[in-house]
């Protein structure tokens, strides 16, 4: 398995260009699958507040023999919490349950447009981040207008924003104002949970060119677009299988095929952030 590359946050961080997703990864069994994620090689752990998982990711990160320090651990502020002072509190909550001293990255999980708090939760987020809580600070879910509102009122650019990205719904036009504004773009959702992309024609014809899966086609997909992936697998086999994309290339013509597969609104859920609310 080749060597995963890094992207360089702009705080001067670095993480991974592949991670792991940990959602509905809970107990004990949820802690089997994020140790044997670590020890094939993920270094970037996705979690947040609402999957009410913290605890097993803390446990697994106990659990591995991977130093602390060579791990990136991600979680998320739920909407309920966006006012300053309670948000400020859900943040030493989530390191109490994950029993860490600090996170590498805490996102604002949804902007929750009409609740309209967002900018509170993202004053929240600078001050942790002051305190020493966590190390990089982001979004998930912003839009434009989300971003540029937090930017003008605060002088702070998130690191991150994670926003749902698969073939059939590339957001280009989210991915280059990201970019434009100097913010690394992660994917949720970055196989099409729940539809069809895996069995697409022209990503089955496509990845048997490159003698690939079209799991590891989409990935390196991502990778390619400058985009970092957080796919969740629980078996052995998947796990090592979607690290496993840095070792060929996909062709201009290929990715612009692949590319032409996004729909204008091909979100699984329908869940526009701005209008979709998640407490």
């Amino acid at each position: 398995m080749s060597t995963i590359s890094q992207i360089q946050l702009n705080d001067g961080t670095n993480i991974p260009a592949i991670g792991f997703g940990t959602y509905k990864l809970n107990g004990r069994d949820g802690v089997k699958s994020i140790v044997k994620a670590i020890h094939n090689g993920y270094r970037l752990l996705d979690s947040a507040f609402n999957y009410e998982n913290e605890g097993a990711v803390g446990e697994a990160v106990r659990q591995c023999d991977i130093p602390r320090d060579q791990l990136r651990i991600t979680s998320k502020l739920p909407g309920r919490h966006h006012q300053y002072d309670q948000a400020l509190v859900t943040i030493e909550e989530s390191l109490y349950r994950a029993q860490l001293d600090y996170y590498d990255i805490y996102l604002i999980h949804w902007p929750n447009p009409i609740t309209g708090k967002y900018l509170d939760a993202w004053k929240a987020l600078i001050e942790a981040k002051k305190r020493g809580m966590v190390r990089s600070i982001g979004v998930s879910n912003f839009l434009p207008e989300h971003l540029d509102h937090i930017i003008k009122e605060t002088g702070v650019t998130p690191s991150i924003n994670q926003i749902e990205l698969h073939p059939y719904f590339s957001q280009e036009k989210q991915h280059a104002y990201n970019k434009k504004l100097g913010i690394a773009t992660e994917a949720w959702s970055p196989l099409g949970r729940a539809n069809d992309v895996l069995t697409h024609p022209l990503l089955k014809e496509t990845a048997q060119k490159y003698h690939k899966s079209v799991g590891q086609l989409i990935l390196r997909w991502h990778v390619q677009l400058g985009v970092v992936p957080i796919p969740k697998a629980t078996s052995d086999e998947r796990q090592k299988e979607n690290l496993d994309v840095f070792s060929f290339k996909i062709a201009d013509d290929d990715m612009q095929k692949i590319n032409g597969l996004s729909k204008f609104d091909g979100r699984l859920k329908g869940q526009d952030p701005s209008k979709y609310e998640e407490f």
